[in-house]
């Protein structure tokens, strides 16, 4: 009996896209038909355009095309996590429909954990060619500072296109935390991974819904995630400056007594006070984004709602 590969496509806005993805990657399901059965899980992500209204017609046409469409927009992790919940596939692919993943890697990665010599094969960009200088800039900066302050390594690079075992698979699902990070999960993980390098690769239609101010906020999850530094550092700052303050009081109180030096520099002080109160913030605000983190955890709240599936499309056919 074949085994069965899930390609798991979280969308969101996609409609341009939809149907030059699907022309390709069932190009590479028809190389593969006699090594593997194909099922596609589409998972529209609120979409606001007619994302779903496409993806519906793909299932009416295509047996292999299933879909979870969500009540709103819940974001991107939420999409690879209900794609991987649904997904039915002793192997599970999961890539982005917007191309910037070639399909045409799918035959290789699973030439590598077919017969369980990995079970995960990862994608990595060797280049970010066609990306603003700025945002590579602060991408690179991003898995310096990461790698250095997490216990798990985050490869620079590394994209959300990945096949995996069903283990593997299964062992991700098994983390029900609200605040996902799947680079920082996949990797939480372990299992042994193969990493495939490859060009990158530009958009086939469409425009990119990260702007630099999503990605840096989600570079701030990722770090809350997976390290406790931020923390250490805030406390380090805080016993360094007391030290600073307690040396300079002796320095003032001495110089009164020998030298009849009275305390001025009023411009100076307001300085300090000033510096000493942003970083008060800085540390509330380290500690507060731990906070938030704890208390939208203890709400138990669902990852996501969904709201239609294509079985819902076909009790109503």
């Amino acid at each position: 009996m074949k085994k069965i590969l899930s390609v798991v496509v979280p969308c969101y806005n996609e409609e341009a896209v939809l149907p030059v993805f699907y022309q390709e990657v069932t190009k590479i399901a028809t190389r593969m038909e006699k090594e593997v059965e194909f099922e596609f899980v589409f998972v529209d992500d609120g979409s606001s355009d007619g994302t779903l209204a496409e993806i519906e017609k793909l299932a009416a046409s295509d047996k292999r095309v299933r879909f979870v469409s969500f009540s709103r927009n819940f974001g991107k992790e939420a999409g690879l996590l209900a794609g991987l919940e649904y997904a039915k596939g002793d192997f599970v692919a999961t890539m982005d429909a917007d191309l910037q993943d070639p399909p045409s890697l799918l035959p290789r990665m699973y030439d590598y954990v077919r017969d369980g010599e990995y079970d995960c094969v990862g994608t990595r960009r060797v280049n970010r060619a066609g990306e603003p200088p700025i945002r590579s800039f602060f991408a690179r900066i991003f898995y310096k500072l990461i790698n250095k302050m997490s216990k798990i390594e985050m490869v620079d690079g590394a994209r959300d296109f990945r096949l995996m075992s069903r283990q593997m698979v299964n062992a991700i699902i098994s983390m029900p935390e609200y605040n996902r990070y799947s680079k920082g999960l996949f990797s939480f993980v372990g299992f042994k991974t193969k990493w495939l390098e490859y060009e990158n690769v530009q958009r086939a239609a469409g425009e990119t819904h990260w702007s630099f101010w999503k990605l840096f906020v989600y570079a701030i999850d990722g770090i809350c995630a997976f390290s406790t530094v931020p923390l250490v550092v805030a406390a380090v700052l805080g016993l360094v400056f007391c030290l600073v303050a307690f040396i300079m009081v002796i320095i003032i109180v001495v110089k009164t007594i020998i030298y009849g030096d009275p305390v001025g520099g009023w411009p100076s002080m307001i300085c300090v006070v000033l510096m000493m109160g942003g970083l008060q913030l800085l540390a509330l605000g380290v500690i507060g984004e731990y906070l938030a983190k704890m208390y939208l955890e203890t709400k138990r709240r669902p990852v996501y709602i969904v709201r239609k599936t294509e079985q819902d499309v076909k009790k109503t056919s």
